[in-house]
């Protein structure tokens, strides 16, 4: 289980283990973290604690050009996209492994 901060106007995520609080950042968030504004994210039923699932839309060179972030409460089961960006840069190979 995870606590999640994102920003969804800069594009990024950051993963908080709920367990012992080790911290990564998702997919290239890192990059842009300093321009960014994070908030916490929260499901409708106030729980701030989540599954994470990352998805990534790729191009026909196999190259990256967008991540989406869902989480999943683990308080009630709602599922929702939290944070979407696009990637326009080259050489995409290394964020499927920055999950």
């Amino acid at each position: 289980m995870f606590f999640v901060l994102v920003d969804d106007v800069e594009g990024g995520a950051e993963r908080v283990c709920a367990g012992c609080g080790g911290r990564a950042f998702i997919a290239d968030s890192e990059e842009f973290w300093e321009d960014a504004d994070p908030g916490e994210a929260c499901c409708p039923c106030g729980s701030e604690e989540f599954e994470i699932a990352v998805a990534f839309s790729v191009v026909g060179d196999g190259s990256v050009r967008r991540v989406t972030v869902g989480l999943r409460c683990q308080k009630d089961g709602t599922v929702g996209v939290y944070a979407n960006w696009k990637i326009d840069y080259g050489s995409t190979d290394h964020l499927p492994a920055l999950v």
